[in-house]
């Protein structure tokens, strides 16, 4: 009897979870405090398969989006969040970089937990810090990295995979591809790999890292950590060098592109955008937690970081 009351009640329970889920997440959690406001840090991952990009958009689904959102049914209030950075349609993010201002009574660690228990699964808040008022996550950043996954063997081609890569199931030529990357390193006009510039801050970039490092068994990843990117710029990088290791255009005109030579001169086809990963975004002030390094290896408090990270730029879509 019982057995059978609890199968009854099971569709019921299913129905109303999302509504106790919301519930649950308005009680008062320990460490809500009193006090004005705090500014919130935000470290967040998300698959950007299901995404119209980072930016909020008229009836499209958006990662800032569902934050904002999330935020709202917790808070009461609409708040704005900013992201170091937007990615575009299918772009996914490891470590992207947003900040929130909300009512003091949210303590960072209250406003992950609470975060994470109303958001979709595709998005997570990784870590939460509060930080200084006028922290800006855009402004303020010195460096991204990014990482473009190309799957080589047919194992890429798997439902746990394929989603987050480029499936290309080719060898590459390994010294074409090192070495276009070795030619990617340093100040150079990436005008020839943007979908669109930003003329009043020109198309010069400066690259602290560029390589190709291996995939496990699946393939090859390319990191890279700059100053600043152009629209699409990273996919047009991979998209032209993986070409270059197909051997299907020379070298030299890699070369070329990137020196601004390239009279009569086009990049090969963009990446497709779901190999694309934000890795990390980097900040100069050693109090902003979990900073990253341009050279994209994490180092605790106190540790030495590369001098010449230099001035940056926002990167409006580096995909």
């Amino acid at each position: 009897m019982a057995e059978s009351r609890f199968r009854q009640i099971l569709p019921d329970l299913a129905t109303l979870w999302p509504s106790l889920t919301f519930a649950l997440s308005a009680l008062p959690f320990p460490g809500v405090t009193a006090g004005d406001q705090r500014r919130i840090k935000l470290t967040l991952q998300y698959d950007g398969g299901d995404f119209h990009g980072w930016q909020v958009q008229p009836g499209a689904r958006t990662v800032q989006g569902e934050l904002e959102e999330a935020l709202e049914r917790l808070t009461g209030m609409r708040l704005p969040v900013l992201g170091s950075g937007r990615t575009d349609r299918g772009v996914h993010a490891a470590g992207q970089v947003a900040a929130v201002t909300v009512p003091g009574r949210w303590s960072a660690a209250t406003l992950r937990r609470a975060l994470n228990a109303v958001l979709p699964g595709d998005v997570w808040v990784a870590e939460a810090a509060e930080v200084d008022e006028a922290f800006h996550p855009r402004y303020g950043a010195v460096a991204r990295t990014y990482e473009y996954r190309v799957g080589v063997s047919e194992e890429a081609m798997s439902p746990f995979h394929r989603r987050w890569c480029w499936p290309l199931l080719r060898p590459m030529n390994s010294t074409l591809l090192a070495a276009s990357a070795l030619e990617v390193k340093g100040g150079h006009s990436f005008q020839a790999f943007a979908k669109a510039g930003q003329p009043e801050r020109g198309h010069r970039c400066l690259v602290q890292v560029s390589e190709w490092r291996p995939w496990g068994k699946l393939g090859v990843r390319f990191i890279i950590t700059a100053d600043r990117f152009l629209h699409h710029m990273v996919r047009y990088l991979v998209g032209t060098m993986v070409d270059v290791a197909l051997e299907r255009r020379p070298l030299a005109e890699l070369r070329a592109l990137l020196a601004d030579e390239s009279v009569g001169l086009e990049t090969s086809p963009p990446a497709p955008p779901h190999g694309l990963f934000l890795m990390n975004v980097s900040y100069p002030d050693p109090s902003v937690p979990n900073e990253m390094p341009v050279d994209g290896v994490k180092r605790h408090s106190g540790e030495s970081r590369n001098p010449d990270s230099g001035y940056t730029e926002y990167s409006p879509h580096a995909g």
